[in-house]
């Protein structure tokens, strides 16, 4: 018997009252476990598609199940499961870091007797404790973000869609706010879907994403499955000497040299990478590190906004 998914979504559509179509009969299932990506464009309607799921707004047509229970019939139930940190700072100033918690842990019916071991692990973890008795608008952008984490898992759910969560944190930051994200999925088998401009992000820790464009999904599928559609790619080779003369490498559609200790090969679908390596060897190159000069991922999501543009571009001047 297969696992009751932890998000399912048929047929959402969200229609507001100015006419706006945000949503049209999407439909998307979240397995339990592990990161989900869900990817678009400013406009694609992911905020739309939260809000309804955070029950801020109700759809137009169709229906959110989280873990197996109906979110409209059920809202009580299902928002128990489920724990959203919003783009928004949206807790109260004056409050304490700690009682932010607390008060958050009573709304799911948790005591402050028993919340405040896990509010004291979660702002530990976070790097907050020591900020505890103070006020949160007296925290930095970065710490109000990781509250807005915090008070996401007091109660422990099983759901946790992070909606922008490293907008305008710094690298160090961001990568240890990661690290203690793929902490909870794997002790606390926390499912997390996240939105986010930095698809790095989404490349890294995601194995599955769906890309929302336009109100619907165009595309649902495993990470790897998607960046296998990339027929060219170009990577940066860092030599260890510097070039004295010219190189030739035969099977190989682009190759520059900003440098005279940089490469850049571009290969497109069925050329070797191995075979450059041999070829830089044989000529007496020998390469320190290489890296993707692009991040594959931002590449193809840009081909498809770029396609769904000219497709719509084109039924404008056919009068469709």
């Amino acid at each position: 018997m297969s696992e009751v998914p932890a998000l399912t979504i048929q047929n959402l559509s969200k229609t507001y009252g100015n006419g706006f179509s945000a949503l049209k009969d999407v439909n998307l299932t979240v397995p339990q476990g592990g990161f989900f990506a869900l990817l678009g464009p400013n406009g694609a309607g992911k905020s739309t598609m939260i809000g309804i799921i955070s029950s801020l707004f109700k759809p137009t047509t169709g229906s959110v199940s989280i873990f197996g229970t109906d979110l409209l019939e059920n809202p009580s139930i299902a928002k128990q499961y489920l724990g959203v940190v919003p783009q928004e700072f949206n807790f109260n100033m004056f409050e304490k870091v700690e009682d932010i918690l607390i008060t958050q842990a009573g709304y799911f019916g948790i005591p402050a007797k028993e919340a405040r071991p896990r509010s004291k692990r979660l702002l530990t973890a976070l790097g907050l404790w020591e900020k505890r008795n103070s006020k949160s608008r007296e925290l930095s952008g970065g710490m109000k973000r990781r509250l807005m984490i915090a008070r996401a898992l007091i109660h422990k759910p099983k759901l946790l869609i992070l909606d922008e969560p490293t907008a305008g944190v710094d690298i160090e930051l961001r990568r240890s706010m990661w690290e203690f994200m793929q902490q909870i999925n794997i002790e606390e088998k926390t499912t997390i879907i996240l939105t986010t401009h930095y698809l790095e992000e989404a490349e890294q820790l995601c194995k599955r994403i769906a890309i929302l464009d336009h109100g619907e999904i165009r595309i649902n599928t495993e990470m790897k499955n998607l960046l296998a559609q990339l027929s060219v790619e170009t990577f940066v080779f860092d030599l260890e000497t510097p070039l004295t003369g010219q190189l030739d490498l035969k099977g190989v559609t682009g190759l520059s040299q900003p440098d005279n200790q940089t490469l850049e090969v571009t290969l497109t679908e069925g050329e070797s990478l191995n075979g450059v390596f041999d070829q830089l060897s044989a000529q007496g190159v020998t390469v320190a590190s290489m890296r993707n000069k692009a991040n594959r991922l931002e590449e193809l999501f840009m081909r498809l906004v770029d396609k769904n543009v000219k497709s719509a571009d084109s039924m404008k001047e056919a009068g469709l």
